[in-house]
């Protein structure tokens, strides 16, 4: 799991630190006190660090992002924290369309958390992408990710059932869901003779969808134009 860099004093007693070594490593400036229970260390997350000082534990599209998951342009500025029901703070609070209030025991929300709260916080296709590059990325599928996001509500299973593991970028996945959402019989990377699989086919139409925004990196950027003009000489 990646390391936030900040600690709850739970986890610093487990990691062999008493309260005398807390409050010497605070002195020292080895440690960062966030608030009540909660440390930083030199090489924090500044994010989740923001996150923990205004009372709550970062969530959302920013946990998504510290996950190192594709996130779409155009996502809801501002920091993306949860905190509890009984917490204040200055920036207005994630919440999750069913479930998940429960207590933080990392300065980060776990993907599955934090794809509930962002099932309130993103579009539908939004959201939809960014579960496509999560399950393309780690070879899970949308039973797995079911499991994960058990209790998340109905609205989330909804969301779930318009997922494709297949998606190759976000352009790809935001497309089909438009498509689809319009009536059409959209296939998803059909195989072609002598190019090999397209993103999306409408019938006898492929439709390719490239986009340096969209796509993971730059190669796969290149490697869908290659594609493209293999299609267009055949």
């Amino acid at each position: 799991m990646k390391d936030s860099g900040i600690y709850t004093r739970a986890q610093l007693l487990t990691a062999g630190y008493d309260d005398r070594s807390i409050r010497r490593a605070v002195r020292n400036g080895s440690l960062t006190r966030l608030r009540a229970g909660w440390f930083a260390s030199p090489n924090a997350d500044d994010t989740a660090a923001a996150a923990v000082r205004d009372g709550g534990v970062l969530t959302c599209v920013d946990a998504l992002r510290f996950h190192d998951l594709w996130i779409p342009p155009g996502c809801r500025d501002g920091l993306h924290l949860r905190r509890s029901r009984n917490k204040r703070g200055k920036h207005p609070a994630c919440r999750p369309l069913r479930g998940c209030f429960r207590t933080a025991t990392n300065a980060v929300d776990t993907v599955p958390v934090a794809l509930s709260c962002a099932a309130r916080c993103l579009t539908t296709e939004q959201w939809i992408a960014i579960c496509d590059s999560y399950m393309q990325s780690t070879g899970k599928c949308q039973t797995d990710l079911a499991e994960e996001l058990d209790g998340a509500g109905p609205t989330v299973v909804r969301l779930l059932a318009k997922t494709e593991r297949r998606s190759q970028s976000g352009t790809e996945s935001i497309a089909r869901v438009r498509l689809r959402a319009l009536g059409y019989d959209v296939v998803v990377q059909p195989e072609v003779d002598g190019v090999g699989r397209a993103d999306l086919r409408i019938g006898v139409l492929l439709i390719e969808c490239d986009s340096v925004l969209y796509h993971a990196s730059k190669e796969d950027y290149e490697r869908d134009h290659r594609r493209d003009r293999r299609a267009v000489v055949d």
